[in-house]
């Protein structure tokens, strides 16, 4: 089944239950990637899972007692290792990335390479071994200081972070060979992604790690300006869900599509959704806003709900038990 769109490319929805599928997932043992492998391993569609990741930021722990996924430690810079890996393979979904928008700012030159030269080196060798679809991961922060709520996918990219631009290159990079060269891909844009596995125990942690590990331990939470900045929270559970079957049905757009459902919460209401589960106050220890962040974000749906109809997404409400939860589990 196929949709014709103004642009001359088409959007392909193909069944594959017909067929087993091996799925490769870069960074397939990080907080998405690990999430990830654990929902294709229970997908009936797909036959082998592999994770690709060189543990700079993931863990084989996030893979303990997950069975039918092949962990292959290495880097997406890696040219050899990728055509060891990728043959054979029906998709590849491209999480691997040197992640943090404040990491970014330490050493621009190393998230360029593994986000921007990294995506290249995963595309071409996809050319290389029978042209699999190429699902990867892009990131809201291209955005950046354009203004406008909510943010659509024809707006004009204004990043203002190096991390922003690499992965802004990640997007372009996956949609330029869809055009050129006719492999197929999808491009999605993250946003604000948290749940079970999201690390909290480093200097760039993510806020809702970084709050949930902090009140678990009776420290104030760490709050970055006023906190009235909004994000669009989107549970990983939800994200995974719409990547297994983005491959299984080997869903392609020739333009990038932000994965995130239009709501709109400051952090000072995460915070107290927090309170409300914890039954407690807590207190907050408030400090300049970083450099690089982006005050609003909310996601115009409309292309994701056009693409996946039947996605039902995780409220927040839900998902922060859920990840409250497993943060116990680890004290």
């Amino acid at each position: 089944m196929c949709s014709t769109l103004g642009t001359g490319w088409t959007v392909r929805w193909s069944n594959a239950s017909d067929a087993d599928m091996r799925v490769v997932v870069t960074g397939g043992a990080g907080f998405i990637g690990a999430n990830l492998c654990r929902t294709l391993v229970t997908t009936s569609e797909v036959d082998a899972v592999v994770a690709l990741d060189d543990l700079s930021t993931g863990s084989r722990a996030n893979l303990d007692g997950v069975e039918g996924v092949e962990l292959v430690e290495g880097s997406i810079l890696d040219a050899e290792l990728l055509d060891q890996v990728i043959p054979g393979a029906d998709a590849i979904i491209h999480l691997a990335a040197r992640p943090s928008v404040p990491r970014s700012l330490i050493d621009p030159m190393a998230t360029h390479r593994v986000n921007a030269t990294g995506t290249l080196e995963v595309l071409e060798a996809a050319r290389r071994h029978g042209d699999p679809q190429v699902v990867v991961a892009s990131s809201s922060s291209v955005y950046g200081a354009n203004p406008t709520l909510p943010k659509h996918e024809d707006m004009a990219p204004m990043p203002v972070s190096p991390y922003a631009v690499s992965k802004l290159a990640t997007e372009s990079y996956a949609l330029a060979y869809g055009h050129s060269f006719g492999l197929p891909t999808l491009a999605f844009r993250f946003f604000n992604v948290f749940g079970p596995l999201q690390a909290a125990d480093h200097a760039y942690a993510a806020v809702i790690p970084a709050f949930l590990a902090n009140a678990l331990r009776g420290d104030p939470l760490p709050v970055h300006g006023d906190g009235r900045q909004t994000r669009d929270f989107t549970y990983v559970g939800t994200v995974c869900s719409v990547l297994a079957d983005a491959v299984v049905r080997t869903v392609t757009d020739p333009r990038p599509v932000n994965l995130a459902f239009g709501t709109r919460v400051t952090l000072l209401e995460v915070i107290a959704l927090i309170e409300q589960q914890l039954g407690r106050s807590l207190e907050c220890a408030h400090s300049e806003s970083r450099a690089g962040d982006v005050r609003d974000s909310q996601a115009d749906q409309g292309n994701l709900r056009r693409l996946f109809p039947d996605v039902q997404p995780v409220p927040l409400e839900e998902g922060l038990r859920a990840t409250i939860n497993w943060f116990e589990e680890l004290s």
